[in-house]
């Protein structure tokens, strides 16, 4: 995917210097002791490497930082690049977050709708054992009687693939919930004495995302203009006989795994393998970028996430997603809960993205530069 990088001055960044960026200092250091002490991230098409960011990875461990100590490390350790995508004069933002649910260990007649772990028949695909003619989207398959092949989509989970095989981690009370946890790839669990677990992302069937709230919009079901999670589940609530048609129509289907909640400020580990930080955290193109990489993201229509003020905040590359292609898409976590979820639901703005690139590596990228 073809776009140009633009060197742009600290200044040229709508409102850096009323922005408080310590935060993502804090996400630097765990990622820090990720990449030393686990092992380092796998470097994206854009070519910034783990090696490029240690040394700011190194300096954010030294010091306590308050917001102008915060955009002074930013500025000395870093060089902003605005991108510009090929076919678009911006880039475009939506937001993700963890929903809460109540859920029940067994299913009983109100909560009977699952959560599964990862099947042990699926397996990742890759160059070595992708078999001839499959769709090389699909990361992932079924292993059976000594081939690979397509497994099972959403229609088919739902209708009972995986019934009676014990892979259910809890059930929920709605599909829709259960669909729209899929969505976010993460959720907390609420159990009635009280314990709260999360699952967290394992694995998925392989199939492509699907967006439901596109399907609706090109039936002429929801109005483009006002298209959003709230809207979507509005819809599904009050045609109640199409919500398996509609859900059906997202063939990918996401297994989860059991993790604590070890902190209840931080969100789940997401892809990147540290917990995210609400509010600023970016789910990235990870083909492209590496994550680790602080990208400034700046919207002039994006306002209810900053008391009706225009959005400019930097964020960290920690997570990815289906949905989440090209080189200035980003999706921003906004926490955990409903009123998370109420932010999140009417994200989809345009934006502008600029990359923050280590300053020893930034001549790599000189004016000019082009990728793709």
């Amino acid at each position: 995917m073809a776009f140009d990088l633009e060197p742009v001055a600290f200044s040229d960044l709508p409102g850096w210097q009323e922005d408080d960026p310590a935060l993502v200092i804090a996400a630097l250091r765990r990622c820090h002791r990720h990449v030393t002490m686990v092992k380092p991230y796998r470097t994206g098409s854009l070519g910034i490497t783990v090696g490029d960011l240690l040394p700011a990875f190194e300096a954010a461990g030294a010091h306590r930082f308050d917001a102008g100590r915060a955009r002074a490390f930013f500025e000395e350790h870093f060089a902003p690049f605005r991108i510009r995508p090929d076919g678009r004069q911006t880039g475009y933002v939506t937001a993700f977050y963890e929903p809460e649910l109540e859920v029940r260990a067994a299913a009983d007649d109100d909560f009977r709708f699952p959560f599964y772990r990862r099947p042990p028949e699926l397996v990742d695909i890759d160059e070595n054992n992708r078999p001839e003619g499959m769709d090389p989207y699909f990361a992932f398959g079924r292993q059976c009687d000594g081939s690979i092949e397509e497994y099972p989509d959403r229609r088919e989970i739902e209708e009972g693939f995986l019934a009676g095989r014990g892979l259910e981690i809890a059930f929920a009370r709605s599909k829709v919930d259960v669909f729209f946890a899929h969505v976010q790839g993460a959720a907390r669990l609420i159990y009635p004495d009280g314990t709260r677990r999360r699952i967290t992302y394992a694995a998925k069937t392989g199939h492509r995302f699907s967006a439901i709230g596109k399907l609706l919009v090109e039936r002429g079901e929801i109005d483009a203009a006002t298209v959003s999670m709230a809207s979507i589940r509005g819809w599904l609530a009050a045609h109640r006989g199409r919500v398996d048609e509609v859900v059906w129509h997202n063939r990918s289907f996401i297994f989860f795994r059991e993790a604590p909640v070890e902190d209840e400020e931080l969100g789940p580990v997401a892809a990147a393998k540290v917990p995210l930080e609400p509010g600023r955290s970016l789910a990235v193109d990870r083909l492209i970028h590496t994550f680790g990489v602080p990208f400034y993201v700046a919207s002039e229509s994006l306002t209810h996430l900053d008391a009706g003020r225009p959005f400019g905040r930097l964020m960290l590359a920690l997570d990815t997603g289906s949905a989440i292609i090209g080189p200035a898409r980003g999706d921003i976590f906004t926490g955990s809960g409903e009123a998370a979820g109420d932010l999140a639901g009417s994200v989809r703005n345009d934006a502008d993205f600029f990359i923050f690139i280590p300053r020893a590596a930034a001549a790599r990228y000189r004016p000019g530069y082009r990728h793709g």
